[in-house]
């Protein structure tokens, strides 16, 4: 009954984190700390603290970059959190024993950061709405996997407070890609 309610805590806990984050996001009160930093780094470090989710779900999570280092002026806290989330989703709704794919790319004044797997999906119907708050394409599994429903708000809010843009690209039963781009440092 106590782990239960630790749970259940610790899930309310996350739901007001996340609240008070887009909460602040939205009103603009949040001030992005910019510097440069190396982009690819972040991305490794990201990838190594989710390999044993990774692993327990038999997901391969590689990354593909134009080359070391790869420079961006970012808040680099928000980067990581866009990061986390968008890997965090990739491995939870990803084929098990299936594969995300990182890859960072430079075009003009911009990285692109693409994050793809070649797992469930998400129909057409669901993608206008991806990015609203507490929206979940399918609820009985979110229910069952986790999270509060406010990440992929958070990560536009964090892009858009960038001046820079995200978009996601969704076909069932083959995969999903999330693109956002961050400015060149």
């Amino acid at each position: 009954y106590l782990q239960r309610a630790e749970k259940s805590i610790d899930r309310m806990i996350g739901i007001i984190d996340d609240l008070e984050s887009i909460s602040h996001l939205e009103t603009g009160e949040l001030e992005l700390e910019f510097e440069k930093f190396d982009l690819s780094t972040l991305t490794k470090d990201v990838i190594e603290s989710q390999e044993l989710n990774a692993t327990q779900r038999g997901v391969m999570v590689t990354l593909n970059t134009v080359g070391d280092p790869i420079y961006v002026s970012a808040d680099k806290f928000r980067v990581r959190q866009v990061l986390v989330n968008l890997i965090v989703n990739s491995i939870k709704y990803g084929k098990e024993y299936g594969e995300t794919k990182v890859k960072l790319s430079g075009v003009g004044d911009n990285i692109i950061v693409e994050i793809a797997d070649n797992g469930i999906g998400i129909g057409n119907k669901h993608l206008p709405r991806l990015f609203e708050r507490f929206y979940r394409v399918d609820k009985s599994r979110s229910r069952d996997i986790g999270g509060t429903g406010l990440g992929l708000a958070i990560v536009k809010h964090i892009i858009e407070a960038h001046g820079q843009t995200i978009s996601v690209m969704s076909t069932e039963s083959v995969g999903t890609v999330f693109t956002f781009t961050l400015k060149k440092g």
